[in-house]
């Protein structure tokens, strides 16, 4: 099995890592507030989530010992309505991490106009290395630990990195068991039978679809046949491998944690997502056509998409990408040094805060049936979830030809624009 690629001693640490994310999110804040003309108290208020909860989670392991875990839940803002965002289970959540990423909620629900401000959470732990029975309850010590800070008006929790619709199950019916009624509006991605929507677990790739298709348009780029390039196998990667394979575009590349695959003239699409596993791993079975995953990011393709983690595109290899237009699907892939670079090369950069929004608008259209007790057929919400999503990507576009800015800072100008007028009026500066 091929190892991952290791960090040098010059290079930054995962913990550095998180924080320069939480500091270039407020960096691009404070440009797209700036470029609205808003003072700097909008920003103080911005800089950092309303709240933030760090708790201490204490499970029963198989083996009868105590393990005690750390978990957090970031609310960015409320100002248009309750916060919503995902949990994830990962050793390398930080607070950083988690603040940041609830940000860009924020941002997300305002592009895409959706009555919500942004929240995440996350608990350091490795779900690998866990039975089903320790997931259980260190999932439904989470909710225990934060239950009087959530629920279906307050702040709604959803499926992310590591997490699904089991963990989302126990979640709901833990919260259910506390509060002593039937809750399915306190969290979402659930299964369909607890309340869960139509589209749900492919929602993310699906959006990535939406917009990419949008991009391609504007960059006289046909999908069928087009060359694409995923970097990522996990849920938003193989399922946008799936959809593109479908519609007839050449996947040339996909990757995972161990190294990556590439193939001119298109892999097999089919077979790859057979052999994949529940994590995304596929590329130890074909050992001897392995590339790195630094050398997939400079093959030749129409378009790339970044579908893995954060801070992949950088100035170091920005210079060197070969595709014609970057989807970023991943949270933060891409570096602002890198977008001044791609922007500059007359690469259109599609930024994560638009491209991955399809996962919370769906998460939204079934807190909506959960509330109605009226569930949609899939065609509905792909319907529905098209339209949100093609709007927004042509209001973010739009707003980048008329300031003249790059694609991220517009979308963030859009996203912001809905929270600091909720703000404004309501009085708080």
């Amino acid at each position: 099995m091929v190892k991952n690629e290791q960090n040098d001693k010059n290079e930054p640490t995962q913990a550095q890592e998180k924080l320069n994310l939480f500091e270039r999110t407020q960096d691009v804040i404070r440009t797209a507030l700036d470029r609205m003309g808003y003072k700097d108290d909008v920003y103080d208020l911005l800089k950092e989530p309303l709240r933030l909860l760090t708790v201490r989670i204490p499970v029963r392991m198989d083996d009868d010992s105590i393990k005690v875990f750390t978990g957090y839940r970031a609310q960015h803002n409320d100002a248009v309505g309750p916060t919503k965002g995902g949990v994830r289970f990962h050793p390398d959540v930080t607070e950083e991490e988690v603040k940041a990423l609830s940000m860009w909620m924020s941002i997300k629900c305002g592009i895409t106009g959706l009555p919500y401000g942004g929240g995440k959470g996350g608990i350091q732990c490795d779900p690998r290395s866990m039975s089903f029975r320790e997931l259980e309850r260190l999932s439904r010590g989470y909710v225990r630990a934060i239950s009087q800070l959530v629920g279906p008006t307050k702040d709604i929790p959803a499926p992310d990195v590591f997490t699904n619709s089991q963990v989302m199950a126990w979640m709901m019916d833990e919260y259910s068991r506390i509060r002593e009624f039937d809750s399915p509006g306190f969290i979402t991605g659930k299964p369909l039978v607890l309340g869960g929507s139509a589209g749900r677990e492919s929602s993310t790739a699906l959006g990535v679809t939406i917009v990419m298709k949008e991009a391609a348009k504007i960059a006289g780029i046909e999908i069928p046949g087009s060359r694409i390039i995923i970097q990522g196998f996990g849920n938003a990667g193989s399922f946008l491998a799936q959809f593109l394979h479908q519609a007839g575009a050449k996947v040339v590349g996909i990757s995972d944690a161990y190294g990556a695959l590439y193939d001119p003239e298109g892999l097999d699409i089919p077979t790859l997502l057979d052999k994949r596993d529940s994590f995304g791993t596929v590329t130890p079975y074909f050992k001897s056509q392995q590339i790195t995953n630094k050398e997939l990011l400079v093959q030749e393709c129409d378009i790339l998409v970044p579908a893995a983690i954060e801070n992949q595109l950088t100035e170091e290899n920005a210079p060197d990408i070969k595709a014609r237009i970057v989807v970023e699907a991943a949270n933060g892939p891409t570096t602002l040094k890198a977008t001044e670079i791609l922007t500059n090369r007359g690469i259109l950069l599609v930024p994560d805060v638009l491209a991955s929004a399809g996962g919370v608008v769906v998460s939204y259209f079934e807190w909506v049936q959960n509330n109605q007790g009226y569930y949609w057929s899939e065609e509905e919400v792909q319907e529905k979830l098209e339209k949100i999503l093609t709007t927004s990507f042509h209001n973010v576009y739009r707003t980048s030809s008329d300031k003249k800015v790059d694609m991220r800072l517009a979308a963030y100008i859009v996203g912001l624009k809905r929270v600091a007028e909720a703000i404004k009026w309501r009085g708080w500066v």
